[in-house]
């Protein structure tokens, strides 16, 4: 036997319903309010999220462990094409 009731239309088919756009309403409108009434609150923690983004930046931009000091003719692709 086969259900009529497996996802025919997608998965935007709930979004576009009228449960989905009054979800999507409500939490827009929340969204707002968040930024709103507590912007005055996230100013303090800008300094400490600061911080803490300094070692992911370090993790990600290097590529991880053994981003630094490896051998001179592999950290430039072009230095085994001079004479």
């Amino acid at each position: 036997m086969h259900s009529d009731h497996s996802s025919a239309g997608g998965p935007g088919r709930f979004l576009r319903s009228p449960a989905g756009l009054a979800l999507l309403a409500f939490l827009a409108i929340a969204g707002f309010y968040l930024v709103t009434e507590h912007t005055a609150h996230l100013w303090g923690y800008l300094p400490y999220a600061l911080l803490l983004l300094c070692p992911l930046l370090h993790l990600f931009m290097h590529g991880g462990h053994g981003g630094h000091g490896g051998a001179p003719d592999q950290q430039n692709g072009d230095s085994q094409h001079r004479h």
